[in-house]
């Protein structure tokens, strides 16, 4: 799945850098050289994951990171700062600021990309965990909450996922977004009591998803 990332610093070379090695993974990356340019961005679209340097014209990192953490649609928003080494003071005036990790420069790519596939982790198994709460809730309310027909847009992402399909490949057959596969994805999974693709597979292949 195609994760969109925003990456922020006034160094052209490591700006460079930075989304070069994320692209190759597979991220899709957005650019800024400023704080500010930064803001305007965020101001069109929420990005999953922010990586910003620290010093910086205009705004610093910490300045930027406490605008991030004050505007509800971007609150929870990871960020990671990239910093130079043994640099106390400023991990810990990031992490009063609401940063979420730090890694120094000059960066190891490996390093950068396990720290935000870590994040990632985190979040999906968060999201995991809240949804089989709410499912537990609403069985208790309604024994019959998981009899649920899927809707004919939620039928299509379920065979389109049974055939294999990522994320990413199943908005660009359907012409939607990834956040619209996505929430498509969450809402069976939350209607049938799935709690993975292949249970939803499964479901699929043994004729739950009628054509």
């Amino acid at each position: 799945m195609s994760k969109r990332l925003l990456i922020v610093d006034d160094e052209p070379k490591l700006l460079r850098s930075v989304a070069g090695c994320l692209r190759a993974e597979g991220f899709e990356v957005l650019t800024a050289r400023s704080a500010i340019d930064a803001l305007m961005i965020l101001a069109k679209m929420v990005p999953d994951l922010i990586v910003s340097d620290i010093y910086m014209p205009q705004m610093d990192g910490h300045a930027f990171v406490r605008h991030v953490r004050a505007a509800e649609r971007t609150a929870l928003v990871p960020v990671i700062f990239l910093t130079a080494k043994d640099q106390k003071e400023d991990r810990i005036e990031g992490f009063r600021a609401g940063v979420d990790a730090y890694v120094a420069k000059p960066f190891e790519p490996d390093e950068l990309i396990a720290v935000i596939t870590a994040i990632f982790n985190r979040i999906e198994r968060t999201r995991t965990q809240l949804a089989m709460l709410l499912m537990s809730s609403k069985e208790k309310d309604d024994p019959h909450f998981h009899d649920q027909e899927l809707t004919e847009a939620e039928r299509r992402i379920a065979e389109a996922v049974a055939s294999g399909l990522s994320n990413k490949e199943i908005a660009s057959r359907f012409s939607i977004s990834v956040r619209t596969v996505e929430s498509h994805v969450s809402h069976i999974l939350l209607k049938k009591g799935f709690s993975n693709r292949v249970e939803i597979a499964r479901y699929v292949i043994e004729g739950g998803s009628e054509k």
